[in-house]
């Protein structure tokens, strides 16, 4: 009954190898030989007559120069990072160390491998549109050589009715500039207590910080610790913990003329390193206005964790850690909306199982509630769920995924109460989406995903990943999805 509710669009987003962004380049070295391969570079091209210098610049900016955005700002940089290996720097001419630049330089396709996991909120421009249209926003997450993954975007315009135009992608890529940031002491302490670093030096620091800081009050801080303080044993290990901790929250800025869909969100700390995955963005509304929050996976190659995103404009970001036992696995989706004065969120904590958590006094999401486990065939493995509730008239609808045989992924959906999110109202006797044989292979097989939709004129718009390769778009009326659902027995229970 269930397969037949949701409708499959046409429309679908693939991997475009076009889309790059120049990153820093660097030739292997080895740590026997005393003359690195980057030093003996940079001194061949330093040896280039400047007949020969300028002829490969001007090469180089043919071939790559419309492909991204201020290319001699990007190899000025680039050389800036490696002009400590040149003996005498200020020697070289600008057109060498533009030069210079570019051989420490290289194209990264930033969706090469695979393009997945969607999701969708309302965008902050909603100009110039006909009656019944909606224009959206949509994160994707993108993966490139090495499995790496970052966040991009593009803009949708969905209705009238099932109407769906994306709007084109193309155009050089631009990743965010890290920019200053207010932390938040709370935030820290929350660290601290996370990883159990509570000493003489944490507490001092804490103490003499303000509930709102920047870079250079919280060195001023560490700088004027007592003497006695850093003189033990664990001084120096403790102020390396704290300045790690603190460095886990940052902005990240684009110019003010670059398209949404231009904006690449790259890895920029150590526990992101390895990826940013599966960003599901929410459209929060309070007494203060909305704001645009988002929780995404941070990898560093052994290791998550979950981050949170806040912006009043998809432009300027800030990404703050998420601590807290309700915050320790994937799949954290926040509500678009305080309930009953509490910011809540779901996740999956145990790995398996969805839950509710709230984040108490001391910005910690605290031990969850159980809502569903897995418990029909085709999520035996494992449910967790596929981006924040979206608020009805009847009830917090939830998009869930299950993991069923050979780790097939199928979406499903459950209703909680609206006041009180504890309580499951209601579930889909099956999968809502699952794969077809057009979804089915791709980069990780048999695998239907996503991070998030929305409700436009009484219709979810479910954009998803299909088997992490390309992005699809499905449709259901909310209320033949809700009149499709069935009272849920006690967790645990089973239908009969």
């Amino acid at each position: 009954m269930t397969g037949t509710l949701a409708v499959r669009h046409g429309v679908i987003l693939t991997p475009d190898p076009r889309r790059v962004i120049a990153k820093l380049f660097v030739p292997g070295e080895d740590a026997a030989v005393v003359r690195t391969r980057a030093g003996a570079l940079i001194d061949r091209v330093a040896h280039l007559d400047d007949e020969e210098t300028g002829r490969l610049l001007r090469d180089t900016f043919d071939r790559f120069g419309t492909r991204h955005r201020d290319l001699a700002g990007t190899f000025h940089h680039h050389y800036d990072l490696v002009r400590h290996r040149i003996a005498r720097a200020r020697d070289l001419s600008p057109t060498t160390r533009l030069l210079v630049g570019a051989y420490f330089s290289h194209e990264y396709a930033v969706e090469s491998a695979a393009l997945c996991n969607p999701s969708m909120v309302a965008h902050p421009d909603q100009t110039n549109l006909d009656a019944g249209q909606l224009r959206v926003a949509l994160s994707l997450r993108q993966i490139g050589e090495g499995h790496l993954s970052s966040i991009g975007f593009a803009t949708a315009i969905v209705g009238p009715g099932r109407r769906l135009t994306v709007a084109d992608r193309s155009g050089p890529l631009v990743v965010g500039q890290r920019t200053g940031v207010r932390h938040r002491r709370d935030l820290l302490a929350a660290g601290l207590a996370e990883e159990d670093w509570d000493n003489e030096v944490t507490a001092t620091v804490l103490d003499a910080l303000p509930d709102r800081y920047d870079e250079a009050a919280f060195e001023r801080v560490l700088g004027n610790l007592p003497p006695d303080l850093l003189s033990r044993s664990t001084g120096l290990d403790t102020l390396e913990h704290l300045r790690r901790i603190d460095a886990a929250s940052y902005a990240t800025t684009f110019p003010a003329d670059t398209a949404l869909h231009e904006r690449v969100l790259w890895p920029a700390t150590p526990a992101e390193s390895n990826g940013m995955e599966d960003a599901r963005f929410v459209r929060f509304t309070d007494e203060s206005g909305p704001v645009y929050r988002a929780t995404y996976t941070a990898y560093d190659g052994r290791r998550i964790a979950t981050r949170a995103l806040a912006s009043t404009d998809l432009r300027r970001f800030e990404v703050t850690p998420m601590r807290g036992p309700g915050a320790r696995n994937k799949g954290v989706a926040l509500f678009p909306r305080t309930v009953g004065g509490r910011h809540l969120a779901l996740c999956r904590a145990d790995g398996e199982t969805i839950g509710l958590t709230c984040l108490d006094g001391d910005n910690r999401w605290q031990e969850p509630t159980p809502l569903h486990a897995p418990r029909d065939s085709w999520e035996l493995i494992q449910v967790g769920n596929c981006g924040s509730p979206i608020e009805t008239d009847v009830g917090w609808l939830v998009l869930t995924h299950g993991v069923g045989p050979m780790r097939r992924y199928a979406v499903g959906a459950l209703l909680l109460d609206l006041h009180r999110p504890e309580r499951v109202i209601a579930h889909l006797p099956g999968a809502l989406l699952s794969p077809d044989p057009a979804d089915r292979d791709g980069y990780v097989p048999n695998v239907v995903y996503s991070c998030g939709g929305l409700v436009h004129a009484g219709e979810l718009w479910l954009p998803y990943g299909a088997s992490d390769a390309r992005v699809g778009f499905a449709t259901v009326p909310v209320a033949a999805l809700v009149a499709a659902m069935v009272e849920s027995p006690p967790l645990g229970g089973r239908d009969g």
